[in-house]
C-alpha cells in the first residue's frame, strides 16, 4: 500500500499474511488513515517491519495488540513521520529479537509522552536519530533502555 495517500479505510481481512516474513513499507505514506485496523493481519513470521508506518501523519491512534513481534529484528523507521500520533502503546511489541531501532519514533512529533518500559532492547545495535524531531515530548525515562549493545547512538535526541 506504499504511497496510497488518498485511502482513508482499508478492509485487510481478505489477506492471507501467514507466510509473510516482510512487511517493509506496507503503509508507508498512506497520510489518509486517521485509524487502521491490524487485527486480522498475522505477523507471526515478520522478521522486517521497517518502515511499516513511514509518514501516516493523519494516523491519531494505532492499536498494536494485534502484532505477533517475536520474530521482528527491524524495527528501523517503524513510526518515523507519524507526527499525529500523540500517545502510542508499546506494551504489545516483543522486541526481544530486535537489532535495529534506528529513527523509529523520528518525526513523531505530536507524541507527548512514550512508555519504554515495554522495550526489550538487550539485543539492539543500532538507535540511531531514535528519537530524532520528537519535540513533543517533555520528559522521557531511559531508565528501561538496555544500550550495552548499542554501537550506533548519533543523533539519538536531534
Amino acid at each position: 500500500f506504499l504511497c496510497c495517500s488518498s485511502l482513508t479505510s482499508l478492509d485487510l481481512t481478505s489477506l492471507d499474511t501467514s507466510k509473510v516474513t516482510d512487511m517493509h513499507q506496507m503503509f508507508t505514506f498512506c497520510s489518509g488513515f486517521t485509524s487502521l485496523d491490524l487485527t486480522s493481519l498475522d505477523t507471526s513470521k515478520v522478521t522486517d517491519m521497517s518502515k511499516m508506518f513511514l509518514c501516516c501523519s493523519s494516523l491519531t491512534s494505532l492499536d498494536l495488540t494485534s502484532l505477533d513481534t517475536s520474530k521482528v529484528t527491524n524495527m528501523s523507521e517503524m513510526f518515523d513521520g507519524c507526527s499525529g500520533l500523540t500517545s502510542l502503546d508499546l506494551t504489545p511489541l516483543n522486541t526481544a529479537n530486535v537489532t535495529d531501532m534506528s529513527s523509529m519514533f523520528d518525526d513523531c512529533s505530536g507524541l507527548t509522552s512514550l512508555d519504554l518500559t515495554p522495550l526489550d532492547t538487550s539485543k539492539v545495535t543500532n538507535m540511531y536519530q531514535m528519537f530524532h524531531y520528537c519535540s513533543g515530548l517533555t520528559s522521557l525515562d531511559l531508565t528501561p533502555l538496555d544500550t550495552s549493545n548499542v554501537t550506533d547512538m548519533e543523533s539519538m535526541f536531534a
